[in-house]
């Protein structure tokens, strides 16, 4: 019988092990959970939080914040659509906004938990919001501004005040063009007076054409290295955006902003929403109702340059902006009226993207 207590002996020493282990596996559990309740998983544009603001929310809420980054709408859809990724928070842009509510990947808000949102965000801006979130139920705004020109005055003395300037031939090799197909083949949409979101081939055809025709005035296609050139005097106009504004006038004294040509412009508006698969929803109520706090959004205002759709922060940034207070909070002209990009849909969106390429290796 001696193999038989041998036996026994080896199967009560596997049964304290797989115990112990089911204990402490479940104490490693509960410490994650209870760990997981104060923590909040964002996913945001690079270099679009202050530092100083999170660690003020972490203090103030005792929630984690845990933060990752993206550098394109484009780059930051997979990892939502995937599902790989539970992220709590995301502040995509208007066009994308409209892509995950189709594709239902958004939960609606509770406006009740975001008192500050609805006192301090500005009507105008849930309003504009509509052309991608119809409901008005999935986001609230954040950052918002224009498509515009920035020129040099000491190259460019005759006013800029439409598209059709980046079309002259005396500025051949002194023009900056973004590389993005939607921001690229809105100007010659709007020039013909077409919508910036047609979904009629021949108008996107007739667009493509001009940009090929204004492509050998074209120094170069870029995306920051246009506000680097810019600053450097390196050319004489550019397309930007007008969150880039400020920061490119304070850095060169010769440069001024055109924030809305008068064929118009996009308005585009980043805002933040909730995935349908977050884990910490009340955590990213409390976080978004903070981001529309008046000292909070003012805080974001003064280190991203970027226009603020919360009008109660004018008053106090209003005095630091000097000569540019137009410039950070555009009169309603500048805006109103204006349309926002809207999902088109997959075949649109490979449409584009192949007549942008069309006039980039033509």
């Amino acid at each position: 019988m001696k193999w038989l207590n041998e036996y026994l002996r080896s199967l009560l020493l596997v049964m304290l092990v797989l115990t112990t282990f089911t204990l402490t596996g479940c104490d490693m559990f509960a410490e994650e959970e209870e760990e997981g309740e104060n923590v909040l998983y964002v996913y945001s544009w690079g270099d679009y939080l202050s530092e100083d603001v999170i660690k003020q929310f972490e203090e103030e809420t005792g929630i984690k914040v845990v933060l990752d980054e993206y550098d394109t709408n484009e780059s930051m859809y997979p990892r939502i659509a995937e599902g790989a990724e539970a992220y709590d928070v995301l502040c995509p842009s208007d066009y994308m906004i409209n892509k995950l509510i189709h594709n239902d990947l958004l939960q609606p808000l509770d406006f009740s938990q975001l008192p500050n949102a609805r006192k301090n965000i500005g009507q105008d801006f849930f309003d504009q919001s509509k052309m991608f979130d119809r409901e008005g139920k999935y986001s609230v705004p954040y950052c918002w501004g224009t498509v515009g020109i920035m020129y040099n005055t000491k190259m460019v003395q005759e006013p800029v005040d439409s598209w059709k300037i980046l079309w002259d031939e005396k500025y051949k090799d002194n023009i900056l063009m973004q590389d993005s197909a939607r921001d690229a083949i809105m100007i010659p949409l709007r020039l013909l007076g077409y919508s910036m979101n047609t979904t009629n081939e021949a108008e996107l055809r007739e667009a493509r054409d001009l940009l090929i025709k204004q492509k050998p005035l074209v120094q170069a296609y870029g995306v920051d290295d246009i506000r680097d050139k810019l600053s450097s005097g390196e050319a004489a106009l550019g397309v930007i955006f007008s969150g880039e504004a400020i920061k490119l006038m304070k850095s060169n004294p010769d440069l001024r902003f055109q924030p809305a040509p008068k064929e118009g412009t996009n308005v585009w508006i980043d805002s933040w929403v909730i995935p349908k698969n977050a884990r910490h929803v009340e955590n990213a109520h409390k976080f978004i109702d903070f981001m529309c706090r008046t000292d909070i959004a003012a805080a974001n205002f003064e280190e991203l340059g970027y226009s603020t759709p919360n009008i109660t922060v004018r008053d106090e940034v209003e005095e630091d902006l000097g000569e540019y207070v137009d410039v950070a909070f555009p009169p309603e002209e500048v805006y109103k009226g204006q349309e926002s990009y809207s999902y088109l849909g997959e075949a649109l969106d490979k449409l584009y993207t192949k007549l942008w390429l069309q006039v980039k290796v033509d």
